[in-house]
């Protein structure tokens, strides 16, 4: 017999039958109905968050903060998890929590072991870089501990050197741990007496605890996945929509059944969704407004959006219920699930540059299929164990096999053979998965190197601006330097490299004062940083800058990857470099752009290929500017062993001094290969020809009538990955 928590009046003298479990309260107030006992347009709001995200997925520089999809769908379970409690302690007296717990379990698992058991074999397909982790990532998803196993674990939603298959499955973790705890945690608060007035004050506490905890506990410049993860930082969303639903359900709805909210909800509501836009626009996951505010307000918006559907039919909710946007929505969870894994696949097995046409042609297929398998995956199997049970289902799927016509009996043997070959897949990849990704690998190697190199002091700049060799130059940067290292070395031997994983500016400050208090900073110099979190400080990368001096050559390499800063980093690197005479960018964006396939499986770093590109890269910018600075043609044999300029390169004349660019071709069309802005002077030194950059419902409602509630849970999404990573490179790591 199922255990069950009963509610009565606390006045009442219990039966002794019911003592064990039974906990005393004043029973919750029945939540007021809409139209046929549901909440009309809830689908459409679960659709808007959905599209938010996946936008933000294919294309972050569209829509920056897309992540707040996630938030949106937080705070509508938190609403209907708490209505439908409320529902069946009010018309049941009592809780089934086993009975409860179920529900969430045919809701949530077909779908999500359906998405592990195909992408991982797949992904192991396609590369085994793919299966980093994979163990601990099924077991989170299985277990729905994604947040804390990949915070335990140390690893980073903002950068990787691997782009994780299921990183999106951290918010599903999140409110998982909110449907176990929070029946708990309700019957305590229900048992204890507390007027609905009070019920809302407790909830939109312990939203601002978790609210204040996550700006408390931000760090501007340091990784924010714990903050991110953490369900104690990241609970304000469903603790709003709690407080939401205690409100609806006081005795006369509280200010929500009031006439004033009643006359203006219609107005609120869209407004609410446009203030929505705004900061989906506006906000970026690596800004400090985001944790400190920032998705706080975006949780307090979607309450007003679903406050605005409390109540008669209006204008608002037929919008939201328009065909198309409750089908997306009413398919929103399967969408959720399936979307990342489809990305990271695609992203990995047809390389492409960011913005360029084949990277839209594969968007677009990405989400073509994200449709069609979230489609058949509610339609045969969502449904089926959502409406019959897993027992049912099982029962049906042993009759097929001996079915009396041959078709449907070969259809599901066929069926059959195909799970149980995806379940062996799926172990022998989880078992043969690599500990580390051919990148890290790599970047480790390289670093162990250039840590163990010597510097020696270095002669002073004196003003000669002719093409340097290996032993005048000095290269500071980040992990594409690590990477780039053999490429670097066999192009300028004798080269001296200061270069460090995930150094971003202020680091690469640091290095470079560093360096010159020791006197080994050489007379020509390149930088390569940003690339984890673009340039936030114009005033530091000048002060870099000056401290170089006017007597050094200075390089300045510009930023590739599909993170939305990089566009306008790139900007901001030209517009600086443009008033350094002495100082050229490096158009590594444009250069790689045109052959992407030299990247490792991350998008972001080069491989051994696309090593001796970058070092072309450096090679020919560094050739601009002697050019450029001295009015003397560099020939080719001067830029090094093997050296020619990379085809479409700027190795030639046509540069002006002053020009804080130097490509012949790009200053010829106006157009800067990275930003395609034209540039005031100059161009940049890079291929003219590589300037081409490249819990929802099964229904539209929330019912709070006697219907199953297994239908109207989960709201699940994800900020997307706004990452470095290589699925990331869709902006995604968020």
């Amino acid at each position: 017999m199922a255990t069950q928590v009963e509610v009565r009046p606390s006045a009442a003298r219990p039966r002794p039958a019911d003592r064990s479990t039974a906990a005393r309260a004043t029973p919750a107030a029945r939540p007021r109905l809409g139209r046929g006992g549901r909440v009309e347009g809830l689908d459409g709001v679960r659709a808007l968050a959905v599209l938010a995200v996946l936008v933000y997925h294919l294309r972050p520089q569209s829509l920056p903060g897309g992540f707040l999809g996630v938030d949106v769908f937080f705070v509508v379970s938190g609403f209907l998890i708490t209505t439908l409690l409320l529902r069946e302690l009010t018309g049941r007296g009592r809780l089934d929590l086993p009975r409860f717990w179920l529900r969430r379990a045919r809701r949530l698992l077909p779908a999500l072991v359906g998405v592990v058991l195909v992408t991982v074999p797949l992904a192991w397909a396609v590369s085994s870089d793919l299966l980093v982790s994979i163990g601990r990532q099924t077991l989170g998803a299985l277990t729905f501990s994604s947040n804390w196993l990949e915070i335990a674990a140390g690893s980073s939603y903002f950068t990787a050197t691997a782009p994780q298959l299921f990183v999106n499955f951290w918010s599903l973790a999140v409110e998982e741990q909110f449907y176990l705890l929070w029946p708990l945690l309700l019957v305590a608060v229900v048992a204890a007496g507390t007027t609905p007035h009070r019920r809302v004050q407790l909830a939109l506490a312990a939203a601002g605890v978790s609210a204040l905890l996550m700006a408390v506990r931000y760090t501007p410049g340091e990784d924010a996945t714990r903050v991110y993860y953490g369900t104690d930082t990241h609970l304000f969303g469903l603790m709003i929509g709690v407080a939401l639903a205690f409100a609806w359900a006081a005795p006369g709805g509280s200010v929500l059944g009031g006439a004033g909210w009643q006359r203006w909800r219609h107005l609120a509501g869209p407004a609410a969704v446009a203030g929505l836009l705004g900061l989906m626009l506006t906000l970026e996951e690596s800004s400090a407004a985001t944790f400190r505010g920032g998705i706080l307000t975006a949780s307090l918006l979607s309450a007003v959006v679903v406050a605005a559907l409390l109540g008669p039919t209006g204008p608002f909710q037929r919008l939201l219920r328009l065909p198309a946007v409750e089908w997306v929505g009413q398919r929103s969870y399967g969408i959720y699930l399936w979307h990342w894994p489809v990305i990271v696949i695609l992203t990995e097995a047809i390389p492409t540059a960011h913005d360029s046409p084949g990277h839209w042609a594969v968007r677009a297929l990405a989400l073509a299929l994200t449709l069609l398998v979230a489609a058949a995956s509610f339609r045969w199997l969502e449904q089926p164990v959502r409406r019959d049970g897993f027992a049912a289902c099982l029962a049906r799927a042993r009759a097929a096999l001996a079915d009396r016509v041959p078709a449907r009996r070969l259809l599901a043997r066929g069926a059959a053979a195909t799970a149980a070959l995806l379940v062996l897949a799926t172990a022998a990849a989880i078992s043969v998965a690599p500990e580390r990704s051919q990148t890290q690998v790599q970047i480790e190697e390289a670093q162990a190197a250039l840590d163990a190199a010597q510097s020696a002091a270095a002669k002073p700049a004196t003003g000669d601006f002719s093409m340097p060799t290996g032993e005048d130059i000095t290269g500071f940067g980040d992990s594409i330097v690590v990477t780039s290292k053999d490429g670097l070395e066999q192009r300028f031997p004798g080269i001296m490299l200061d270069a460090r994983s995930i150094r971003q500016w202020p680091d690469g400050e640091a290095a470079v004062e560093a360096r010159l208090a020791e006197g080994s900073v050489r007379r020509a110099v390149f930088l390569d940083f940003g690339t984890n979190a673009g340039v936030n400080d114009e005033a530091l990368v000048r002060r870099v800058l000056d401290a170089l001096g006017e007597d050094r050559m200075i390089v300045v390499v510009n930023l590739y990857g599909g993170s939305e800063w990089v566009p306008a980093a790139n900007e901001t690197l030209e517009r600086i470099v443009a008033d350094y005479p002495n100082a050229i960018i490096a158009d590594w964006h444009g250069a790689i752009s045109a052959q992407p396939g030299l990247l490792q499986a991350d998008g972001i770093h080069p491989g051994i290929e696309g090593a001796h590109l970058y070092a072309d890269v450096v090679a020919d910018a560094f050739a601009a500017l002697s050019e450029r600075v001295t009015g003397e043609p560099v020939a080719d044999d001067d830029t090094g062993p093997d050296a020619s300029p990379s085809p479409g390169t700027a190795a030639e004349d046509g540069f002006t001094p002053g020009a804080g660019t130097g490509a012949e071709d790009a200053a010829a069309t106006g157009d800067d290969p990275a930003t395609g802005d034209a540039p005031a002077t100059g161009g940049s030194a890079a291929a003219d020809d590589a300037a081409a950059d490249g819990g929802p419902s099964a229904d539209g409602s929330a019912p709070t009538d006697g219907s199953d509630p297994a239908t109207d849970t989960a709201g699940l999404g994800d900020p997307g990955d706004a990452t470095t990573s290589g699925a990331a490179a869709t902006g995604g790591a968020g």
